[in-house]
């Protein structure tokens, strides 16, 4: 997306074609990495598991009084004095839509940062994809993909990446209400362009999450004396003879941004998330998918 910020790395313009190309060979490092991820907090990660109608095992409880005697798992309750009723996990599919922004500003990585935001963003997308399969969710990506359940979705997505360039703008008139939309991106659009994009879908129902890619330099602006800055959209450049000086003031302006979008995302009934490139990428996935659980498991 169009940065409000500038980057003091010259990132020219490129040829769409080509930067797809350039993003498609690095894919399947990235589903590795993404899956490595995933497996990482998989430990901590139940899905959003829900006691309701399925034949996998959830859990134990004490037997209510008024529920039907078929449900008593007898083998259990033969263990000491209680009677315990064997509940299974709710398995109805739920449609999750992602969309990773592959805009020229996500190509930008400091000195300080592990990896680029396109980066980050792709692995988030397809850790997500990797965790929510495990759920029996449908798994979509916007403009890219139709959603499918299957255990495989991180690489049915990745495939699809090799093959078709990645949408500069999330399509939207494939979604429903009553689904989840994941948008990762580094949001550096005017708020009110942002809003306007997102906004229809919750008058829809979609239930939103927001992921804010943040490289550490464009947050706390360490740049000083003569610096040229250069736009990674439009190719502007702005040469300022002493950097330190607007440091102050950029860094309000950005601090402001991020203040307003996760206000928006909050007055909407969505999440906000943020997440540093020299950070790790696991601490993301574990807050969205306490958004989700929050949301499913209060019926919102």
């Amino acid at each position: 997306m169009a940065a409000i910020g500038t980057s003091s790395a010259p990132v020219a313009p490129q040829d769409a074609l080509a930067r797809a190309r350039e993003r498609a060979a690095f894919i399947p490092d990235l589903l590795v990495e993404a899956r490595r991820i995933a497996a990482a907090v998989l430990s901590g990660w139940h899905g959003r598991r829900r006691r309701g109608i399925g034949e996998d095992f959830w859990q134990y409880r004490p037997y209510t009084p008024g529920e039907t005697m078929a449900r008593i798992d007898w083998r259990r309750s033969a263990r000491d004095d209680h009677v315990y009723v064997r509940d299974n996990e709710w398995q109805s599919a739920h449609t999750v839509w992602l969309w990773a922004d592959p805009s020229p500003s996500m190509l930008f990585q400091s000195q300080g940062a592990n990896v680029s935001k396109e980066s980050r963003g792709i692995v988030l997308a397809l850790a997500l994809a990797e965790l929510l399969a495990r759920s029996g969710e449908r798994i979509g990506w916007l403009g890219l993909s139709e959603p499918v359940a299957t255990r495989n979705a991180a690489e049915r997505l990745a495939s699809r990446m090799l093959m078709a360039p990645l949408p500069e703008r999330p399509d939207f008139k494939l979604v429903s209400g009553r689904c989840d939309v994941v948008l990762i991106s580094d949001f550096l659009d005017d708020v009110e362009t942002l809003q306007e994009m997102w906004r229809p879908l919750a008058k829809r129902g979609a239930r939103g999450h927001l992921i804010e890619i943040s490289d550490p330099a464009e947050e706390n602006f360490p740049y000083g004396g003569r610096t040229r800055f250069i736009d990674p959209e439009t190719g502007e450049r702005l040469t300022a003879g002493r950097a330190e000086d607007a440091a102050d003031a950029y860094r309000d302006i950005y601090q402001a941004r991020r203040d307003e979008i996760s206000r928006d995302a909050r007055r909407l009934g969505w999440s906000y998330t943020l997440n540093h490139t020299d950070q790790l990428a696991s601490e993301a996935l574990v807050h969205v998918h306490q958004a989700m659980t929050t949301a499913h498991g209060s019926g919102q």
